[in-house]
C-alpha cells in the first residue's frame, strides 16, 4: 500500500515530467514507445516506475495488467538488418475481441520475474482470428521475447489503451469539413501500429476496403534502407490506396528515394486541402512535434492530428 504522502510525491513527479512524454513506443511510445518508439520504459511497478523514467501515462496511473497466456507462433526478421522482428502469437479470444481499435496495446512478460514490454499491436483487429502481430526492435534485456521460438509461451495483458481516436476526429463533420485526405507519420518501430491503422480499412481509404474514396500517404523515416520494416507489405499498401514515401536520414550514394527527416519531406511536398485533411503518426518526439506543428500552421485542424496515447 503507497502511503498518501508517497501519491502525492508521485503525483508531482508526473506532473514535472509531463512535457517530456511523446510517441511509442515505443516505445514506446499510449503509447508509442520510448527509444524503439514500440515500447515504453520497461516496469516491474509500471506506473511508479515510468513516472521515474520520465514517461506518464494518460498522467495517471491506468488498469493494473490481467495476465493470461500467449504462444509464440512465428518469429521472423522485419527488416535487412535484421534489427527488428515480427512476432506473431496466439492469444486468448476473450483477449482478441478487446482489440477494436489501432493504436491499442499489451503489456507482455516472460514470468513474474520478467520486467513487461509496452507492445502497440501491429496487426489490424480480427475479433475471429485470435493472433496479434507485434514489432520489436531487439535491446539489451529483451532477448528472452525478440529470440523466442515457436512454441515459447510468454504472459500477455489484456487490450489497453484508447488507439487512434479516428472515428471521433476523421469521420462525420466534427469539424465542419469531411476528411478527404489521410497523412501518415512513421519513425522506425514506430511503424507498428500505423501499419496496424493501414490494414484495417477503418482509415476509409480507396481501395482499403473500408468502402471510403480518401487519399492517403504515408511517410516513413528511417536511417537506411536495411531498417525499413515490412517492405515486402509495400506493393499490397499501395494497392490498398496507399501512396508509399520512404525518407533516409543517413541514405547510401545510390539512394534515389527522399532524404533527411519525414517533417522535412512534408514540408517540401505541402498538405493537401489542410481543411479536408487528417494525420495519424507515431515516432520520437523531435518527429511528432515537429509533423504536428506544420500540420496545424497550414491550416489542419489539431483535433484530427492523432496519436495513441
Amino acid at each position: 500500500m503507497i502511503s498518501s504522502g508517497r501519491i502525492l510525491l508521485l503525483l508531482a513527479a508526473a506532473i514535472s515530467s509531463a512535457s517530456a512524454f511523446v510517441a511509442p513506443v515505443p516505445k514506446p511510445s499510449v503509447l508509442t514507445t520510448t527509444t524503439n518508439t514500440q515500447q515504453l520504459p520497461i516496469a516491474a511497478n509500471n506506473n511508479e516506475a515510468n513516472i521515474r523514467r520520465g514517461t506518464v501515462l494518460f498522467m495517471g496511473w491506468g488498469p493494473d495488467p490481467i495476465w493470461s497466456p500467449a504462444t509464440v507462433t512465428s518469429n521472423e526478421k522485419a527488416c535487412q538488418s535484421g534489427s527488428c522482428v515480427s512476432i506473431t502469437l496466439s492469444v486468448n479470444p476473450e483477449t482478441a475481441a478487446e482489440y477494436a481499435i489501432p493504436g491499442q496495446y499489451v503489456q507482455m512478460r516472460l514470468d513474474g520475474d520478467t520486467k513487461p514490454l509496452f507492445l502497440a499491436i501491429a496487426s489490424g483487429p480480427d475479433k475471429e482470428n485470435a493472433s496479434f502481430e507485434f514489432l520489436i526492435k531487439k535491446t539489451e534485456g529483451n532477448e528472452w521475447i525478440t529470440s523466442a521460438a515457436s512454441g515459447t509461451t510468454v504472459e500477455m495483458s489484456q487490450v489497453l489503451g484508447g488507439g487512434f481516436p479516428m472515428d471521433e476526429n476523421l469521420e462525420g463533420f466534427k469539424y465542419d469539413f469531411p476528411t478527404q485526405n489521410v497523412l501518415l507519420f512513421a519513425a522506425g518501430s514506430g511503424i507498428a501500429p500505423i501499419k496496424a491503422a493501414m490494414e484495417s480499412g477503418q482509415l476509409n481509404v480507396a481501395g482499403s476496403g473500408g468502402g471510403g474514396g480518401r487519399t492517403a500517404r504515408l511517410y516513413y523515416g528511417v536511417q537506411n534502407p536495411d531498417e525499413l520494416c515490412f517492405v515486402e507489405s509495400f506493393g499490397q499498401w499501395e494497392q490498398m490506396g496507399y501512396q508509399i514515401v520512404p525518407v533516409l536520414s543517413q541514405p547510401p550514394a545510390d539512394w534515389e528515394g527522399r532524404t533527411g527527416y519525414v517533417q522535412a519531406a512534408l514540408e517540401e511536398d505541402g498538405v493537401p486541402i489542410p481543411r479536408n485533411s487528417g494525420a495519424l503518426m507515431c515516432g520520437m518526439k523531435g518527429m511528432a512535434e515537429a509533423v504536428k506543428d506544420i500540420l496545424v500552421k497550414a491550416g489542419v485542424f489539431e483535433g484530427r492530428v492523432l496519436t495513441n496515447f
